[in-house]
């Protein structure tokens, strides 16, 4: 039998002790008078008018000095020591002495009072079992050193790393922020569907299901209701927003998941230019609500949200990193640059847009930020307005920040004769193997053909929160996706 078996055996024996004096190890009510929190907040109080509190949680540690049982409770908002007496609560003390360990849940009452080290105490008078814990909890310093074992028990990595619930915390008030920054700008919170017959508003590779009751192959979205949204416009709705989760079937990174939160936004009579102004306002909020700073270490940049936000053109930006004109070099020529920088690519699906998007990711990579990335060829964006002076580029604005895009918006495309052809360019992509060229959607088509007005889109998912916190993605996911153990 190893330790751990020998560990869950001691426990289950003692859970057959409180079965066999009737008492219920796992109860479904508790009464706790205060949060731990409450307690230090108020203790002053509390002590004087000899209050007895009521206070649950996990224990955490434990030691005995004779008749003496001295505990540590957390329940999420605090921790704070209890004690046991056995000449003043004999029987609650010999019970807690047979039958709890580290990691069990339990509820406490007893007056406050302050030891003579000068310790904030719950002096017990009586407890009861909450959740008897049958496999122990891994040391402090010693446990959960491994960083697939942290994120398989990622529940116990929260309970002993700060910082992990700290970043929960913060990826809450990331998203809250968002919000209230859209509704106070006038915007409306919608929910669009999550499985839909096509996949639209982005390039990627989607995950396939079958639909049983309507006996049809169906896709699960890769956009925040981008097409459902701008139907929206169609209706009349001047300002919407959506935050919900979005599938895509795509490779690994530090920087990219397959399954997490976006954003998008919609807005009536706006253009990209206007959409620029407000996501640098809405960028600056965020951080300052989730961060308190503008200032932020992502990667090897030190880059301040709070400095002049700097116009990066596509092309020029390219030209100047690279020497290739990609407006009008061949494919070839692209590849030669490629390999000249050793830039790894998938050659399924190639095509001159795959090979000029792989350069352009290099580039990135060299740019700290704050600014805007503009100038985008038009075959890269199929959704966008083309640029009214130069019908090769599209009205499209990229925030760069850390050697990366985190986020994107445009002056929507309107024209569903325009939209129509873009669709056709995009299904031959498809034909061809590009398994994230964008689908032809025709009700969409149909929809702009009763008129969508001029409107500015974008959209932002969780990688910005994961960029402003130096982290990689996957590690800003609560619960990331694991592979089942073999």
């Amino acid at each position: 039998m190893s330790n751990l078996d020998e560990i869950r055996q001691a426990r289950l024996n003692k859970l057959a002790i409180l079965k066999e004096k009737g008492i219920d190890p796992y109860p479904a009510v508790s009464h706790a008078s205060h949060t731990l929190a409450q307690i230090v907040a108020g203790f002053a109080m509390l002590e004087s008018e000899k209050t007895v509190v009521t206070a649950v949680g996990r224990v955490m540690s434990f030691r005995s000095q004779g008749g003496l049982i001295f505990f540590d409770l957390f329940d999420g908002t605090g921790r704070f020591q209890s004690l046991l007496k056995k000449d003043i609560a004999e029987e609650a003390f010999l019970l807690f002495d047979q039958t709890v360990d580290i990691g069990d849940f339990v509820e406490v009452s007893g007056n406050l009072f302050v030891t003579k080290r000068g310790q904030q105490t719950i002096e017990v008078s009586s407890w009861n079992m909450l959740s008897k814990s049958l496999s122990p909890l891994p040391e402090k310093w010693a446990g959960l050193q491994d960083v697939e074992e942290k994120m398989r028990k990622r529940y116990l990595d929260i309970l002993f790393n700060d910082d992990v619930r700290e970043m929960i915390v913060k990826k809450a008030k990331f998203w809250q922020s968002i919000r209230n920054f859209l509704v106070q700008e006038g915007f409306l919170e919608v929910e669009t569907p999550v499985i839909e017959n096509t996949t639209g508003g982005a390039d990627a590779r989607p995950f396939a299901t079958h639909h049983n009751a309507l006996d049809i192959d169906v896709y699960l979205r890769i956009s925040a209701g981008e097409l459902w949204q701008k139907k929206l416009m169609v209706a009349g709705f001047p300002k919407v927003f959506e935050i919900g989760r979005i599938f895509r079937n795509e490779g690994m990174s530090p920087e990219h998941l397959q399954d997490y939160t976006q954003m998008e936004f919609y807005w009536a009579y706006a253009d990209y230019k206007k959409g620029m102004e407000l996501v640098e306002r809405m960028y600056k909020h965020v951080a300052m609500e989730t961060f308190g700073t503008l200032e932020f270490k992502i990667g090897n940049f030190d880059v301040n949200l709070g400095n002049k936000w700097e116009i990066f053109d596509y092309t020029e930006t390219i030209l100047k990193i690279t020497g290739v004109d990609i407006s009008t070099a061949d494919l070839k020529d692209i590849e030669g640059a490629l390999k000249k920088f050793d830039i790894k690519y998938d050659t399924k699906g190639w095509n001159k847009i795959r090979a000029i998007d792989s350069l352009w990711k290099y580039c990135r990579k060299q740019i700290g930020g704050p600014g805007f990335l503009v100038g985008i060829p038009t075959e890269l964006s199929p959704l966008a307005k083309t640029d009214t002076k130069n019908p090769a580029i599209v009205q499209q604005f990229q925030p760069l920040i850390g050697g990366s895009e985190l986020g994107k918006g445009y002056s929507e495309l309107n024209d569903p004769i325009d939209q129509a052809n873009r669709f056709e360019a995009q299904s031959k992509l498809r034909e061809a193997g590009d398994e994230e060229a964008q689908m032809y959607d025709h009700d969409f088509v149909e929809a702009l053909e009763h008129g969508m007005p001029p409107t500015c889109g974008f959209g932002l998912s969780e990688r910005v929160f994961a960029f402003l916190s130096n982290k990689p993605a996957r590690e800003t996911q609560i619960f990331p996706l694991m592979k089942p153990r073999e």
